[in-house]
């Protein structure tokens, strides 16, 4: 099969790394992929969603995102639709030009080319397309979507969970070489707050270290226990190397009341380590897979028992890794080929 995707591609987001990791189970298993990428110029202008990689050779740039909260953004019709393929797979988001979008399907639909969706946008606001006639199916990674988005489409809707990474577990025994916590991304500065005060209730009572990897400036926090560097981790091996170095991962992130999930959760889960993330709309649909918390003082209680608690930290690992084996790309790519290939 050739299976064309319409998505950002070599960024820092989301909406990239569940483009990526499918991908990459599309071509192992043999098919032919083309990737319609927006114009650099155009997805950098997003502080994170920056280009982090050189282009493959089956990536073409053929589209302009749409600034936020405006009109606008345009799709090279011709560049698409000059090349032959069976399917198009498009990674929906905010800035996806969706007037665009939904034209390029109907123009595919009447060459016999069925057009999938698969929804990132978290509010209904966000969600500009009128008419959902010309997509064959569109595809959600769980029931909130289809319940406060896409209720008047359910029928036309389906639930794939957002890939997982695939394992690769740590070799590292708990604390063998001590404590070590550790972050990285470029959240705001604010949403690392609960950490700091969690850990300065810590540090009375035990030894440990805080690394932060940030690629867009350094934490405006001096700790001894904390080693801070600015670097951006271009794939995902380089994640995988910092993960096993240390103990416990934790994710800072805001609330919002847009349906969401992180997909940095999706990305480090396969390291079999423990992930602590605040009680936030990310983590909704997680209560067994990692430690949630709800203010400092909660958190720095939940941080005690995994040091603490060997069996807590077994049975939150454990939960992990059934999640991560139920949900790897290469199962979500093969609900998308299945998906590609129901009759109508």
């Amino acid at each position: 099969m050739h299976i064309a995707v319409l998505s950002r591609w070599n960024a820092t987001c989301g909406v990239a790394m569940h483009a990526e990791l499918i991908v990459s189970e599309f071509l192992k298993m043999g098919h032919e992929v083309t990737v319609f990428a927006p114009y650099v110029e155009s997805a950098n202008r997003w502080w994170h969603h920056k280009i982090v990689r050189e282009d493959e050779d089956f990536v073409v740039r053929c589209y302009e995102e749409r600034p936020p909260d405006e009109e606008g953004g345009k799709i090279n019709f011709d560049e698409i639709l000059k090349r032959d393929f069976d399917v198009l797979l498009v990674e929906s988001y905010g800035s996806v030009p969706h007037s665009d979008v939904q034209k390029l399907a109907g123009e595919l639909k009447k060459k016999g080319v069925k057009t999938f969706v698969v929804i990132h946008e978290g509010f209904k606001k966000d969600l500009r397309y009128n008419d959902y006639s010309n997509f064959e199916k569109l595809a959600v990674f769980d029931s909130r979507y289809i319940n406060e988005l896409l209720s008047s489409v359910k029928d036309k809707t389906t639930v794939i969970p957002y890939p997982c990474h695939p394992l690769n577990p740590t070799k590292r025994k708990f604390a063998e070489d001590g404590l070590k916590f550790f972050s990285f991304g470029r959240q705001p500065v604010e949403e690392y707050e609960a950490f700091f005060k969690a850990l300065e209730f810590l540090e009375k009572n035990y030894e440990f270290t805080y690394r932060v990897i940030r690629s867009n400036g350094l934490l405006p926090y001096e700790r001894e226990w904390l080693i801070q560097e600015r670097k951006r981790l271009k794939n995902n091996e380089e994640v995988y190397e910092e993960l096993h170095k240390v103990d416990v991962f934790m994710i800072p992130k805001g609330e919002t009341n847009g349906v969401v999930v992180s997909s940095t959760l999706y990305q480090c889960m396969g390291a079999l380590i423990p992930i602590v993330v605040p009680n936030t709309r990310h983590f909704e649909m997680h209560e067994r897979e990692v430690v949630k918390f709800n203010d400092a003082e909660d958190l720095s209680e939940k941080l005690r028992k995994l040091i603490e608690d060997e069996n807590y930290r077994k049975e939150i690992v454990e939960n992990a890794k059934k999640y991560v084996e139920e949900n790897n790309s290469k199962k979500i790519a093969e609900k998308f080929l299945r998906l590609f290939n129901e009759r109508s």
